[in-house]
């Protein structure tokens, strides 16, 4: 029997499935790295959250490896070039949460766009501003979203209930565009955003990508959503931008630091430059983090990792 090794906190139902395709779950997510590398040796399947760094040391003590489980979508904790040289498989499960980041992007959004947080604090303070809180429609917006994935696509589906008018960018992917869906070059998408969402995995490409640069490309002053990962957009940048109106406003479920515990003084004062900003709405990475979604991150993981061993298994 092969043996799984869980290495961070999954929903309890991981264990009854895993053993439904014949494997034998170790749940030890409170392991350090350090003693991870001491057993890894064992394993032939390791499952995954974003704690755990697969490098190539990792995967130079992982002898008997044979597939690694990203419980989530994000693969830059892998270096996937170096775990499929030794014929590792690596599967993830964009699908299992990819419903609840885009409820919680479009929640996101409109509280952006109505001033939600803004007017709930002041109310809560005695202050009734009806007139400081006007809010702005989507209807008559133009949406453009770059990485047409599984987030860019789920994020798509619940937008088209706001008749708005929605452009995509993907480098990768041609020949995706519909009716109601546009297809299109990044020229245009600078010309006619008004808001600009992101669904890009972080890659050395994407690191920085979204720079003051490449905002001052649109020809509008734009509104940004951020559900992809926070590097992706340089916390500087974006401060100068906002301080410029040029980003009327910014929607962020992930930071570009996100252990608070390990900033410099200056990354802590750019923080807390943002966290002032009135017109920011922010939460700590938990678009894709729902109770629906963590059952079903398992039951896509298993489903793939029977599907390397050929074995027939539904949920």
């Amino acid at each position: 029997m092969k043996k799984c090794l869980i290495a961070d906190e999954m929903h309890v139902s991981i264990l009854p499935l895993l053993k439904q395709i014949g494997l034998e779950p170790d749940y030890k997510p409170e392991l350090k790295r350090e003693e991870l590398l001491k057993i890894i040796g064992d394993y032939e399947v390791l499952l995954i959250r974003s704690k755990t760094e697969i490098d190539k040391e990792f995967v130079d003590h992982a002898k008997k490896l044979e597939v690694i489980g990203r419980a989530g979508a994000g693969l830059d904790k892998i270096d996937v070039a170096y775990v499929e040289q030794h014929n590792i498989e690596i599967v993830n499960a964009p699908e299992g949460n990819r419903d609840a980041l885009a409820e919680h992007g479009v929640g996101m959004l409109l509280n952006m766009l109505n001033n939600i947080n803004k007017a709930d604090a002041e109310v809560r303070n005695w202050i009734w501003d009806r007139e400081g809180n006007r809010g702005v429609e989507l209807s008559d917006k133009t949406v453009g979203i770059i990485g047409y994935g599984y987030m860019g696509q789920a994020f798509v589906q619940r937008l088209r209930a706001f008749d708005c008018r929605i452009l995509v960018f993907d480098k990768y992917k041609k020949g995706f565009g519909t009716k109601k869906v546009e297809e299109v070059g990044l020229e245009k998408l600078f010309a006619k955003t008004d808001i600009l969402s992101l669904h890009v995995p972080l890659t050395e490409e994407t690191r920085s990508w979204i720079n003051k640069d490449f905002i001052e490309k649109f020809k509008k002053d734009i509104f940004i959503l951020n559900t992809a990962r926070g590097e992706i957009l340089p916390i500087t940048d974006l401060l100068a931008l906002l301080d410029s109106g040029k980003v009327r406003g910014a929607a962020l479920d992930v930071l570009e630091k996100e252990k608070f515990d390990d900033l410099s003084a200056q990354q802590k004062q750019n923080f807390q430059n943002l966290f002032e900003q009135k017109n920011v709405v922010l939460s700590p990475h938990v678009a894709g983090w729902t109770f629906a979604s963590y059952k079903r991150i398992n039951e896509v993981l298993v489903s793939k990792i029977a599907a390397h061993y050929r074995i027939d298994w539904n949920v």
